[in-house]
């Protein structure tokens, strides 16, 4: 791990212990550190951005009310994560949105927006979106931490709560698909 990364680390462990100390600042300096991440993450869930900031609210209320119970601060960004996935599911359910017939992810039509290296197929990054679609609800959100917010698939686990086995079979159900998708189309 580069020495930035073990330095924002450490940093993030302050600002929890902190925030957990009762340290509004503190508190506030977390929150703002996770928010776009987080709504990234909730919009390529619930697919909806009116919905997403709603679920990112009560996902930052119910930090708020619990992080003096979290006990490893190191895990503050997989805990956060967890308590976004299980409130965008319910928010889900709640609107009765469980179709996958939905808009492609606000976060990929940002990620197809971006400048491309010269590597790349452009054609093929702007077809992302909709391939993505194609893949079921669980491997698309494992990919997304995965690929799209670099987590481990530790994290990953942690976050979903789910084994280190299942999350390894759903990125690979998930790129089968996708490779299945990209040879059926010719690309």
């Amino acid at each position: 791990m580069a020495e930035s990364a073990k330095a924002d680390d450490r940093r993030q462990i302050l600002r929890v212990l902190l925030a957990q100390a009762g340290d509004r600042q503190a508190l506030d300096e977390l929150l703002r550190s996770i928010q776009e991440p987080l709504l990234r993450y909730v919009s390529s869930i619930v697919r909806d951005p009116q919905l997403a900031e709603d679920v990112l609210q009560e996902v930052f209320v119910l930090i708020c009310r619990k992080l003096r119970w979290l006990r490893e601060p190191a895990y503050f960004r997989a805990w956060a994560y967890r308590i976004a996935s299980r409130s965008s599911l319910r928010a889900l359910e709640k609107e009765h949105r469980l179709t996958d017939r939905r808009e492609p992810a606000l976060e990929l039509e940002t990620i197809a927006e971006l400048p491309l290296e010269e590597a790349y197929d452009r054609e093929l990054i702007a077809r992302l979106p909709g391939l993505l679609a194609s893949v079921s609800r669980a491997s698309r959100t494992v990919l997304s931490l995965h690929y799209l917010h670099e987590m481990t698939l530790s994290e990953v686990a942690d976050v979903l709560g789910l084994s280190e086995g299942t999350v390894k079979s759903r990125l690979a159900y998930g790129l089968s698909t996708l490779r299945k998708h990209l040879q059926v189309s010719g690309a």
